[in-house]
């Protein structure tokens, strides 16, 4: 199964190097090969969180997420997303923007008479109403999760508090608006409106495309009781594992998992510019061989059982989320390194994973107790009657 999930990876990866090379030599494939690393190390709860929502998804669907998705997230996230960013914050027409990604001006030079900054400098001054929608639409998605009641937690001193919070209505949307507020207060005075404006974006947008989500859902034939999963535990817009999403109810989950992913790498495609500002590369490099292997990463997460498995993935893969959005929105005023994000997420994500690995240890010993003390009480019953 290794194989046949992630054979076209490797492959894309080989020839993602090998366009690198051609393209801008030794260094353009160092550099392809340094951004594909960053992206798939800073990418797993991605993976994780993406896998959650997709196993609630039919076959059909799962195969546009693996086909069409693929194609939004190298082509419209890694390489139209900041042309488009270029396009709407200096005026300039495709044409001029792309001229002015592969032909920096020196030393950040003005690259047309009128003045206008290189490409890397309009994204860079883009970044807080990028983080600001990002990240408030990922912390509405951690707020739903550790919000809501489950059967199964894992930090439960803090989880099992902040679900009783949740019984209040809007709670995350509150708590959500508290937060941007907060961050726009640190923002620069000339960026204070587009900010609001962006993380007001975020979170309606998470609120209709949940919502829809969510609905759609419930009207599925057969979906059984909307927002429960097979352990009895909320899950806000899921429908029961044992039914998967079809028709509608497909599409706009298929919409979420596309907005969600996007969510994910505003963070990677700005933060890249530390490392290149030449397009191509990065969306070779974050692209072509990083959102191949995310996917990769999804799907065997999907059908090797995974989340099962490991119990307490996805809480991590939630916390690993509520400490990006932070970061996103501390970013709004401070920079942050890559590094640290990076860091914060595996840190979530290996904790959760050692203690999936604990807990069914204890459990593999708790049902091997019971088998030991009747074995150990027939044979004191088989001492007792020998003649």
């Amino acid at each position: 199964m290794t194989v046949r999930v992630f054979g076209a990876s490797f492959v894309v990866t080989i020839l993602a190097l090998i366009a690198a090379y051609l393209y801008a030599g030794m260094s353009g494939l160092a550099i392809c090969a340094i951004l594909a690393i960053l992206e798939i190390s800073l990418s797993f709860d991605n993976a994780v969180i993406n896998a959650t929502v997709l196993e609630r998804m039919s076959p059909f669907w799962q195969r546009i997420f693996l086909t069409v998705g693929i194609l939004i997230a190298v082509f419209g996230m890694r390489l139209l997303f900041p042309l488009a960013i270029v396009w709407a914050t200096a005026g300039l027409n495709p044409v001029q923007a792309m001229d002015l990604a592969l032909n920096p001006p020196a030393n950040d030079a003005p690259a047309f008479p009128d003045g206008s900054p290189s490409y890397e400098t309009l994204l860079t001054d883009a970044h807080p109403q990028i983080a600001a929608f990002g990240g408030m639409f990922l912390i509405m998605l951690f707020l739903d999760f550790v919000l809501t009641s489950k059967n199964l937690t894992w930090i439960s001193p803090i989880e099992d508090p902040l679900s009783k919070v949740g019984r209040l209505p809007n709670v995350p949307t509150v708590i959500a608006l508290g937060a941007l507020i907060i961050a726009v207060q640190f923002a620069e005075p000339g960026d204070t409106t587009t900010v609001l404006t962006a993380g007001i974006l975020g979170l309606l947008t998470y609120l209709v495309v949940n919502g829809l989500t969510g609905f759609m859902e419930s009207e599925e034939p057969g979906s059984g009781e909307p927002g429960s999963d097979e352990a009895g535990s909320a899950r806000p817009g899921g429908p029961t594992k044992a039914t998967q999403a079809v028709g509608k109810a497909g599409f706009f989950l298929f919409l979420y998992l596309e907005v969600l992913d996007a969510s994910f790498s505003f963070d990677g495609v700005i933060g890249a510019f530390a490392i290149t500002s030449d397009p191509i590369l990065i969306a070779l490099g974050l692209g072509f061989i990083g959102a191949m292997f995310v996917r990769s990463i999804t799907i065997y997460l999907v059908r090797a059982g995974t989340l099962s498995e490991y119990r307490y993935l996805e809480h991590g893969a939630h916390w690993a989320i509520g400490a990006l959005a932070t970061i996103m929105l501390v970013s709004i005023h401070v920079e942050v390194p890559e590094l640290i994000t990076g860091l914060i997420g595996v840190a979530f994500i290996g904790a959760a994973t050692v203690s999936s690995i604990w807990a069914n240890r204890r459990d593999a010993r708790s049902d091997d107790q019971p088998n030991s003390d009747e074995q150990s009480g027939s044979d004191r019953s088989d001492v007792g009657t020998a003649p």
